[in-house]
């Protein structure tokens, strides 16, 4: 049955657009999942397979019908199987995107992408020191092209554990990994692996399809940091910033940008651009009194949100809004959670959809190629494409929400250290231990992941952070998380003073004045996008090594709310095996499987300390997630 308006979105912005849409019968979404539903039962409880042609198969989750696949797959293998699968695709579009980074840095270090200067000296050298290069008496441009040769070899297939593995997490999480074989050697090879270990006649044993899942999500978490380590290097390791959210940043008088997807290398090369006083002028003499405005969508635009103030218009599910407010001018995208629906409604309006990256090309869409040796060149392309689509623009059709919220955004691991630098100039992480210990910080939960059509948009998210923050839990968010968080104006000092408990308020509060903002710290602190989980995993590692302990010891825990992809499963997992308590707000297709679901919820905690806490309910969620950080306070001998 079709949810109405009021039930899609929790934000009021979006609301306002999926008005218009229904009036225009414009079809978003929604819209398509309603079409959907009932949404097939096997599916949702993993009980299909289609990985070879002698099926599709099904098995009955009751007491009569089929309980094999034609090969003699029962439900328990079927289920792991479909985990392990969409395990490894999230890891190759992170892969991918490291990949891409690795590749642009050695080329900047070679001289053959001049777009891409190396930003952040002082970054590199740290990630050379900790991966082995030498740096002393080297150029810049040496030191760089090493690193890139070492992210490189992490995707093929070596004798020794991935590089970025090995050297960001705890002694103890490596002892741990290699006790059950999980230690990945290749990023790809990884993927590769679980492609074949789940293929028709290979592996059917189900915890060992699991382990192997959990093998290949260590190289997504090896992927995600890599991505991140080199986006900061080539782009600048972001500090905090204070700008703006939600569809209220599109301007009626300017022309209007959209950049969408998850790589830094377009973005922001666009976001550069768009600054440019001649193509300003060429907007403003087409009719643009403002110029030219860039504002973000998703995890691009978590990624120049942070590194150049640009606002945050929406995010991932709610990505067909900019079109419909009649005010996007073009919709730029690279790869990663795009809506292929995209071109057909940019069809109803004057925008143009961009495309640009050779493995995701939507059909009506334009095509502008992205290459790292003459990318400002594309990106100016791009540019005077929008001021060209801003001519052909219908007033009658402009209907911008005036919804905005202020976020600070950028808190990079660096910047929380150098925050805490602060406050105890000789050890930093004192100050986060001792309130940690003095209980001001009852524990530290990291959100992530998306929003879904599944539930109510952002509600999952607001009734959990207003829980958790009462009871003084320090929140970090990347992705899709942080637009809900900023979209309802949680990462502001505001939202700490209305909503944070009083330890946790008096700890934001002495580090924000210490940094010099005159009062607290926002409630959420903003930390990238989706493949910057590493950057909260550097924070826990980071807490961990001081106090001599090993992750699944701390009163850490991590919490996708509305996951989506399967980029969303291999975090979760590696999270897992990291040794967190994981929360998901939507029921994984697992519940056919005893065994599979037995594994993630329960034995899961007894061989990595880490499991899945599923829990639709957001309120109960934030409950459960607050006595698992009270259990392990009692471990370290703290209150709970």
């Amino acid at each position: 049955m079709e949810k109405n308006i009021k039930e899609k979105s929790l934000d009021r912005a979006t609301l306002s657009v999926l008005n218009v849409a229904e009036k225009a019968g414009v079809r978003t979404v929604w819209d398509r999942y309603a079409a959907q539903s009932p949404q097939c039962g096997f599916g949702e409880t993993g009980l299909c397979c289609r990985h070879c042609m002698q099926g599709p198969c099904r098995i009955s989750p009751f007491e009569h019908g089929a309980k094999e696949g034609v090969c003699g797959a029962n439900a328990d293998v079927m289920v792991a199987r479909g985990i392990c699968r969409a395990v490894a695709g999230g890891t190759a579009s992170h892969g991918g995107h490291a990949k891409h980074m690795a590749y642009t840095l050695l080329k900047s270090a070679r001289g053959e992408a001049a777009d891409y200067p190396i930003r952040d000296e002082s970054k590199l050298k740290a990630v050379a020191a900790r991966i082995g290069v030498k740096t002393e008496g080297r150029t810049i441009n040496e030191i760089a092209a090493d690193v890139a040769k070492i992210a490189l070899a992490d995707f093929s297939e070596k004798e020794s554990p991935l590089t970025w593995a090995a050297t960001t997490v705890t002694k103890g999480r490596v002892e741990t990994f290699l006790k059950f074989g999980v230690v990945p050697t290749g990023i790809d090879s990884s993927v590769a692996e679980s492609m074949h270990r789940t293929t028709y006649g290979v592996d059917a044993d189900p915890v060992n399809i699991l382990l192997g899942a959990i093998k290949c999500a260590l190289a997504d978490y090896s992927a995600c940091h890599m991505a991140t380590d080199l986006a900061d290097i080539l782009f600048g390791t972001p500090s905090p910033v204070v700008t703006q959210s939600n569809l209220g940043v599109l301007k009626k008088d300017a022309v209007n940008v959209a950049l969408h997807g998850h790589n830094a290398l377009l973005s922001d090369i666009v976001a550069q651009v768009a600054g440019e006083k001649e193509l300003n002028e060429k907007a403003k003499a087409a009719g643009a009194k403002e110029g030219i405005n860039v504002v973000g969508v998703c995890c691009t635009g978590n990624e120049v949100m942070m590194r150049h103030k640009i606002p945050l218009a929406t995010s991932s599910v709610s990505q067909e809004a900019a079109i419909i407010t009649g005010a996007l001018d073009a919709m730029v995208v690279d790869y990663q959670c795009i809506m292929p629906s995209l071109a057909g409604i940019a069809e109803c309006y004057h925008t143009q959809l961009i495309t640009t990256m050779p493995i995701a090309k939507i059909p009506k869409a334009l095509h502008i190629e992205f290459h790292e040796k003459n990318a400002k060149e594309s990106a100016r392309k791009i540019i005077e494409t929008a001021i060209e689509a801003f001519k052909k623009r219908d007033a009658a059709k402009i209907q911008i929400p005036d919804v905005t919220s202020t976020a600070y955004a950028g808190f990079s691991t660096e910047a929380i250290l150098g925050a805490l630098a602060l406050v105890n100039k000789e050890d930093p992480l004192k100050p986060l231990i001792d309130n940690i210990v003095a209980g001001n910080i009852y524990g530290v939960c990291l959100f992530a992941g998306c929003n879904t059509v599944k539930v109510t948009q952002d509600a999952n998210y607001t009734a959990m952070i207003k829980e958790l923050a009462k009871h003084n839990v320090l929140i970090l968010a990347t992705g899709c998380a942080s637009g809900a968080f900023a979209r309802h104006g949680f990462m502001t000092p505001e939202a700490t003073e209305k909503y944070a408990g009083e330890g946790l308020k008096a700890v934001l509060t002495a580090v924000g004045k210490a940094a010099g903002l005159g009062g607290p710290l926002p409630l959420v602190l903003h930390m990238g996008s989706c493949v910057d989980n590493s950057r909260a995993a550097d924070v826990a590692v980071a807490v961990a090594n001081k106090l001599g302990v090993d992750l699944n010891m701390l009163p850490v825990v991590a919490s996708a709310p509305e996951p989506v992809t399967e980029k969303a499963v291999a975090i979760g997992t590696w999270a897992v095996a990291a040794g967190l308590p994981t929360h998901l707000g939507v029921v994984p297709p697992v519940l056919g499987s005893k065994v599979v679901t037995g594994v993630l919820t329960s034995a899961a905690k007894d061989l990595f300390g880490g499991y899945f806490i599923v829990e639709t309910d957001p309120v109960a969620a934030a409950g459960k997630l607050i006595a698992v950080m009270g259990e392990r306070r009692k471990g370290l001998g703290l209150s709970a």
